[in-house]
């Protein structure tokens, strides 16, 4: 079987557990060495962060700092244009080639949005979707042509992402965490801790950077 790689795109303002711990339990199940972090530069669907790109670059570095499980690519950052997934996933794919499994993570709010997404029907013949589970999302789709495309590409074969170069829906069993980076950002603003959100070394920086102060 080939490796599969796999990458995995945000904003991360900032980075947390709710990013970095369902990931890991993605990689046991499917068997992953090493996942791709891809901070965005211009978030299509969001507001713009509040740190800097490479204040978000250095909360990454420091929240993985132990993790041989990851690694960080900033092409994103280099843009001044909207970060379509597509895009980057095409550069990726001229890259490494026609016969390198790539898995893209999303969550699975974002699976049950990907037709708002910028040229979606392009995605499965550059990647495969690896989805994580999200609270309080709906199971199945919001139509039933997106559920039989759902149902057309879904996979319970781990050997099949690692065999084929894209083309797979791969649902995770990961755990549920109820953060989000705007509940951190917020506690932030009020002076309440984080610790149990995110590492105690993304902490340290952004207390150091005085990031997320009024």
């Amino acid at each position: 079987m080939s490796e599969l790689h796999a990458l995995f795109g945000g904003t991360f303002d900032p980075i947390h557990y709710g990013h970095l711990r369902p990931v890991e339990a993605l990689a046991q199940q499917v068997e992953l060495k090493r996942v791709t972090l891809l901070p965005n530069n211009v978030p299509p669907h969001r507001p713009q962060p509040e740190a800097s790109a490479a204040q978000r670059v250095d909360m990454l570095r420091c929240a993985i700092k132990q993790q041989p499980l990851f690694e960080i690519d900033t092409r994103e950052l280099q843009r001044d244009t909207p970060s379509w997934t597509v895009t980057t996933l095409e550069a990726l794919r001229a890259e490494r080639g026609n016969q390198q499994p790539l898995g893209f993570i999303i969550g699975q709010d974002s699976l049950l949005t990907v037709a708002k997404w910028h040229r979606w029907q392009a995605l499965l013949s550059l990647c495969h979707l690896l989805v994580c589970k999200r609270p309080g999302y709906a199971a199945n789709m919001d139509s039933p042509e997106m559920q039989r495309w759902l149902e057309q590409h879904l996979t319970h074969d781990v050997r099949q992402l690692h065999q084929r170069s894209a083309g797979c829906i791969w649902l995770a069993e990961t755990p549920l965490y109820d953060i989000s980076a705007t509940e951190i950002r917020q506690r932030r603003h009020q002076n309440q801790p984080c610790d149990d959100l995110l590492p105690a070394a993304v902490i340290a920086y952004i207390d150091h950077a005085g990031l997320y102060r009024d």
